[in-house]
């Protein structure tokens, strides 16, 4: 079977994009490709962190992974500072990548604007993202199309290894979804819905029924009352289609067809029924693996098979380099 990897920082809260987009994908890979999905903790690090908050947001994310269907039976679930090959092999990669790629990272300029004084982490991390995908000889990442740069950096940086220590990494190909890839935030339906914000137009998948009731009451919508899918004239309603049919399993013209003539009121009320019927589920399953000590077992497992699986690779690259004695 061919390997997958996808990392996740444990850093603000999942959003119902996050699940759409990414993590229902996920899922699915599962029985098709060898996955290995991990918290990528080391990551976080790029900006200051409480320690204690860190530490109780990885094991929520690794919660949430679980309570969105990932099966640790099926697949590898760990956190990524629990597999000391991720910075080993960072350090060996960041020597074998150039200032100048670093420094065109998209992500490096947005976060690195928004901060009074940037770490060298926050410049070189994309070097340990390439470290986390070749460890495992990985043959696709599920990324979106804001982290496909990322991606073509980690495969730059493999073929250069590869041409001159030989065939050491496989070289990965991206995978972006083609459906549901990017879903909107609900106030501004122009920006992607984003983890890192509180606004009213994320919803985020541990919102309660209520708050979930009232972001999409107040979600933004247009002066037509026509509901139609058309999303450079009508991204808001557009948006609301997609999150509808993407949590429902209808196509976009059925919907289309169903709220004819009904207005945006019907089409808020159904596509709030159709988010919870998503995400009353996946909270009840969180609620019940953080309550008890299942977590840490599961956890524990995938991170002695993640390190196993982790050890050939990083001991080759170190034997081409001349490390090993």
């Amino acid at each position: 079977m061919k390997r997958v990897f996808s990392g996740v920082k444990p850093s603000g809260n999942l959003t119902l994009g996050n699940y759409l987009g990414a993590m229902r994908h996920f899922v699915a890979m599962q029985d098709d490709y060898e996955c290995f999905y991990s918290v990528v903790d080391l990551h976080a690090l790029t900006v200051p962190q409480e320690p204690e908050e860190l530490r109780q947001q990885a094991i929520s994310l690794a919660a949430l992974y679980l309570a969105v269907g990932i099966d640790p039976k099926k697949s590898t679930l760990f956190i990524q500072s629990q597999v000391p090959a991720h910075a080993e092999l960072g350090w060996l990669l960041q020597c074998m990548s150039y200032m100048g790629e670093l420094g065109r990272m998209t992500q490096y300029k947005d976060k690195a604007r928004e901060q009074e004084s940037v770490t060298v982490g926050l410049f070189t991390y994309p070097a340990l993202m390439a470290a986390d995908i070749l460890l495992y000889q990985t043959d696709v990442v599920p990324v979106g199309e804001d982290q496909k740069q990322h991606v073509e950096l980690t495969r730059d940086i493999a073929i250069r290894f590869n041409n001159r220590f030989g065939e050491v990494f496989k070289v990965p190909e991206p995978l972006i979804p083609s459906i549901g890839a990017r879903i909107m935030s609900l106030s501004e339906p122009h920006k992607k819905m984003s983890k890192s914000s509180n606004s009213m137009g994320d919803i985020h998948l541990l919102d309660e029924p209520n708050v979930i009731k009232k972001k999409i009451n107040r979600a933004v919508t247009d002066s037509e009352a026509v509901v139609r899918y058309d999303p450079e004239n009508k991204p808001g309603v557009s948006n609301l289609l997609v999150i509808h049919a993407l949590c429902s399993g209808e196509s976009v013209a059925a919907l289309e067809e169903r709220y004819q003539g009904q207005g945006y009121g019907a089409l808020k009320k159904g596509t709030l029924e159709a988010v919870l019927a998503v995400l009353e589920p996946i909270q009840a399953r969180y609620r019940q693996l953080m309550a008890s000590d299942e977590i840490y077992d599961i956890l524990a497992a995938g991170a002695a098979k993640a390190r196993e699986a982790a050890a050939p690779t990083l001991k080759r690259v170190k034997e081409v380099m001349g490390l090993n004695l």
